[in-house]
């Protein structure tokens, strides 16, 4: 019988080890069909890839870093089922191997066609890429795969059960992270270095974290030189390969053992009880529109994996050229396949989805009431336990923030969360209800007002809230421009949201003004504390915790230097910002009321309300410049009640705001103050909290948050 390669997993099949046949001198025999890719058996490799309109495949091997083919192994006739071709090669060296497919077919563009049997081909299931170690590095010649041998053990550590609420997740650019020379790791800009930074994560407090794309892409693709700086493709939006990791970001060659650093940078992460989330791209590929290169996807099945017009153009709803054919039974199968493999032999807990509203779309475009697609990845058995996030919009114009097929499964990035919140705390775009209802887990949207504080998929798992993210300002810049200033990018200025309700405060951009200064970090406060006592689960960008700037870019795709990358001599600079971020995330860590719904509190105090500058008030103007939301309920592992309540004043006067009554033997407790008090202190630790009886005084633009002493 065929033995698989002892590290690999495959099942047996009922045939004799020998082989059947012999092409250029290599002994050959049928594969194993139903494997996409490739696997290692004891005595041979098996080839597997699928065409449906290509009319021959021929099977090329290479050398490592070579680019003339060693030998050229047309499949047989015979070796065909379907429009699968498969084949096991004996006798290679794995060591010293790339390989990669040439099919021919019809040459029709008009209806989609583009067969060629001269161009080299990528197989779509690599699981690892050739050429792209060296970041920065041009790549020359086609793109090759390379044969993995996965001999990680990740031993017994079973797989996280928290909730999506129970998350404050962190979003973060693998390389951008630590590439700078402040961040003081051994080796910068790579999962190694990352790895390095556990400790520092572990300290904030943050127990996810999400990866911008690391899947397999070529920075060098659209490299241009705008004013004597290369720029790159920096974040890594255009995927090359769906199940290779980004050989660039290792610190070491991992050649036939491709992944294992990310693997012992996951492993490393959830020993420290933080979670992975990638943030995938399965909208558009790095092929681009018909000016884009040919290197896989359109060489073995252009009209089965784009979404192609009536006359046989790409269908744009990614903004990047093409779009994906999703809803395609191949398509699916690939991306199904895809998240399987990450999930089973990378271990991550969730998947956020680029223009996820693509996923929805039908093979001409449309959109669909219930994409099959949505639906099976929310019902895969091996996905069972993983967190789904979907980017609810498309750059086609659908736009389903709250209204994405959910199946009781995927939750969302609020952009109408950070829209409003934004526009509030500004304090020019006075739509209070919004911001209030957005605060309390957009009910509206999600149904998190009226949801069984028993189920496991409420309202509350159904959003993700955001004021800031790669795409956008980062938190000090938000408070520091007026308008973007993406100059560097090299458009004029004209990339780059113009909707970004950001406020400089005074003064665009770099100033020594002390009360210019004092008033941005006060409203970096205001915006982390209301973000951390926000129902739903909170995600903040990597370095707003000590006020990294991108200097008023809001687009920097492309800016591989000082513009996108931390500069971590900020950390010691703004360790009071840091402080603040730290204690806000133990915070609701520490009040799960703020993250779902308890059983009634004692008290008598609703769940969840929204206030007036009078607790009496249950309600709000759509102007009110000042407002408050409380959140009761009883905890059942403490037994005492759990009450937060968050006042949010946006006026540039004082406030008096009236708390409400809890009874003779009960007062409220003042916890954060982000105006800060004679002594300086925004937040107050445990047992230093300072007793309210009834009423306080709200500080221009600020935020306080208060509780109940028992608690």
């Amino acid at each position: 019988m065929l033995k698989p390669y002892p590290d690999k997993f495959v099942p047996e099949h009922p045939v004799e080890i020998t082989p059947m046949g012999q092409i250029g001198g290599f002994p050959i025999r049928p594969g194993m069909f139903e494997v996409n890719g490739t696997f290692v058996l004891q005595d041979g490799v098996n080839f597997t890839i699928h065409t449906q309109r290509g009319t021959s495949c021929e099977l090329l091997l290479f050398h490592s870093g070579k680019e003339e083919p060693f030998a050229i192994l047309p499949f047989p006739e015979q070796y065909k089922i379907g429009d699968v071709y498969s084949m096991i090669v004996f006798g290679l060296d794995t060591t010293d191997l790339e390989y990669a497919y040439r099919i021919d077919g019809p040459y029709d563009p008009a209806n989609g066609l583009l067969f060629d049997r001269t161009k080299i081909l990528l197989d779509p299931y690599a699981r690892a890429v050739a050429g792209q170690r060296i970041w920065g590095e041009k790549k020359t010649g086609a793109y090759h795969a390379c044969i993995v041998r996965d001999a990680f053990d990740w031993g017994a550590a079973p797989q996280s059960t928290r909730e999506l609420s129970d998350l404050v997740i962190y979003e973060l650019h693998v390389r951008g992270f630590t590439r700078h020379p402040s961040s003081g790791v051994k080796h910068p800009g790579t999962f190694a270095g990352l790895m390095e930074k556990v400790p520092y994560l572990k300290e904030l407090g943050i127990n996810a974290v999400e990866l911008m794309p690391i899947f397999e892409f070529d920075e060098t693709m659209n490299s241009r030189e705008v004013d004597g700086k290369q720029l790159l493709d920096y974040w890594g939006y255009n995927t090359v390969g769906f199940f290779a990791p980004n050989t660039s970001y290792t610190a070491a060659d991992e050649h036939n053992h491709e992944g294992t650093e990310l693997k012992k940078l996951i492993k490393t992460l959830h020993d420290n009880e933080i979670e992975v989330i990638l943030d995938v791209v399965f909208n558009h590929t790095a092929e681009g529109n018909h000016k884009g290169p040919v290197f896989s996807f359109k060489g073995i099945d252009n009209k089965v994996y784009y979404m192609l017009t009536p006359d046989g153009n790409y269908y744009n709803f990614s903004g990047c050229g093409n779009t994906l054919n999703c809803n395609h039974p191949i398509v699916q199968q690939m991306i199904l396949e895809s998240l399987r493999y990450w999930t089973v032999s990378y271990r991550v807990d969730g998947f956020r989805f680029d223009l996820a509203s693509i996923l929805g779309r039908n093979e001409d475009g449309t959109p669909m009431n219930n994409p099959p697609l949505l639906k099976s990845l929310a019902n895969d058995p091996l996905l069972g336990n993983i967190k789904l996030i979907a980017e609810a919009w498309d750059a086609g114009g659908m736009y389903q923030v709250g209204s994405f097929p959910a199946h009781k499964r995927w939750a969302e990035w609020n952009g109408r969360y950070r829209d409003a919140v934004r526009g509030f705390l500004k304090g020019d775009n006075w739509d209070a209800r919004t911001a209030a209802w957005s605060i309390g887990g957009s009910g509206d949207l999600y149904g998190s007002f009226h949801s069984d504080y028993n189920s496991s998929y409420a309202g509350y798992n159904s959003c993700v809230n955001f004021l800031t993210c790669h795409d956008g300002f980062t938190l000090y810049d938000l408070y520091s421009y007026n308008a973007k200033h993406n100059e560097a990018n090299g458009w004029g200025n004209t990339d780059g949201a113009d909707d970004n309700r950001s406020w400089n405060c005074g003064t665009e951009g770099e100033t020594d003004d002390p009360e210019v200064l004092a008033l941005r970090f006060r409203m970096i406060r205001n915006a982390c504390a209301v973000l951390m006592c926000s129902r739903g689960t909170p995600m903040f960008l990597a370095g707003d915790e000590f006020a990294n700037t991108q200097y008023g870019n809001n687009n920097c795709y492309c800016q591989d230097n000082e513009i996108s990358w931390l500069d971590w001599s900020l950390l010691e600079k703004n360790r009071e910002l840091f402080d603040f971020f730290k204690f806000m995330i133990h915070f609701r860590h520490k009040h799960s009321v703020i993250r779902k719904q308890l059983p009634s509190a004692v008290c008598g105090m609703d769940f969840l309300h929204i206030h007036g500058t009078n607790a009496k008030e249950m309600s709000i103007t759509w102007d009110a410049r000042t407002f408050a939301v409380s959140f009761a309920g009883y905890n059942t592992e403490k037994g005492v009640d759990d009450l937060v309540y968050l006042v949010i004043n946006t006026y540039w006067e004082d406030v008096r705001v009236m708390l409400p009554h809890l009874g003779r033997q009960e007062a409220w407790y003042l916890h954060v103050n982000t105006y800060g008090d004679e002594k300086g202190r925004y937040f107050y630790p445990e047992g230093e909290e300072i007793r309210i009886d009834s009423e306080f005084i709200m500080r221009p633009r600020s935020v306080a948050i208060f509780c109940n002493r028992a608690f």
